[in-house]
């Protein structure tokens, strides 16, 4: 391997110096390097890392993204909210959201918890006790071991490669080439970083997994009885109400009256010059 760098340096040296060109830019340089076939095999073996990830199975640390879903009906909501709160701590979890709300005849609660991943069956175990039965209990565990160690080699193989183009830019002879080097280590940089996020997002779901809870209580719809003295004062505010409502109305018709007006007025006209003849 060393063998291989010092070649490629080498053919760099060369690419750089053979002629006095300095015009020929990072294309003299790449195109001197793979002609060297020592370098093109570091070069194969920097952008190719991604593709040596068959690993035995056993060699692998497996990573699984662990999520439940949990529904159910409670008869004491409050008492089922304290006592998952209660576990959420107990297990070194957190809350992520907890939302509580009201339908037509039932009382429910939304929440999500994350919970360290070797606590994840004690959680759901916790959560199930004194629950008869569930609405829905779904438990997934998605394998993304492949994608982890995929993105590990391909992470490795940017970085040499910007290795690489920084050593080239040290050998820069003018600022066509450093101006050329350092797009392509731009390019580089943003599919590091973009790797990089996706690699520590996957991190965060195999660490903590997600518990997704739903508990609701029916309530019964009971109609509220009114006095007769409130009834009194509802009819004479809706009266009111109706006045007002009347008014209202008239002066969004206020055209129509000027233009019935002007028909009486006509039409009183033509009574009027009939009879004079």
């Amino acid at each position: 391997m060393k063998r291989c760098i010092i070649l490629a340096l080498l053919a760099l040296n060369l690419a750089c110096s053979n002629g006095g060109n300095a015009e020929r830019g990072l294309g003299a340089f790449k195109a001197e390097t793979m002609a060297n076939e020592d370098s093109d095999l570091l070069f194969e073996e920097i952008q190719e890392t991604s593709n040596d990830v068959n690993l035995a199975p056993e060699q692998r640390e497996a990573k699984i993204i662990k999520t439940a879903n949990l529904a159910f009906e409670s008869a004491e909501p409050e008492k089922t909210h304290q006592n998952i709160l209660k576990l959420v701590s107990q297990y070194k979890g957190f809350i992520a959201s907890d939302n509580a709300g009201k339908d037509y005849n039932r009382l429910y609660r939304n929440i999500v918890v994350r919970v360290p991943t070797d606590n994840f069956e004690a959680l759901v175990a916790g959560i199930s006790e004194g629950v008869p039965y569930y609405d829905q209990k779904t438990i997934s565990r998605q394998d993304v071991t492949e994608e982890f160690v995929d993105l590990e080699a391909r992470l490795k193989a940017k970085r040499e490669l910007e290795k690489r183009y920084l050593e080239l830019l040290t050998q820069a002879k003018n600022v066509k080439e450093m101006l050329e080097i350092e797009r392509e280590l731009s390019t580089i940089r943003e599919e590091i970083e973009a790797k990089e996020g996706r690699l520590n997002y996957l991190q965060d779901r195999v660490s903590m997994s997600t518990v997704n809870i739903e508990f609701y209580k029916f309530t019964a719809q009971t109609g509220v009885t009114l006095s007769y003295g409130q009834k009194m004062k509802n009819a004479l505010q809706g009266g009111w109400d109706g006045i007002s409502v009347f008014f209202l109305g008239l002066l969004y018709i206020w055209p129509l009256f000027i233009v019935i007006i002007f028909i009486i007025f006509f039409l009183r006209w033509l009574l009027r010059r009939r009879k004079k003849k």
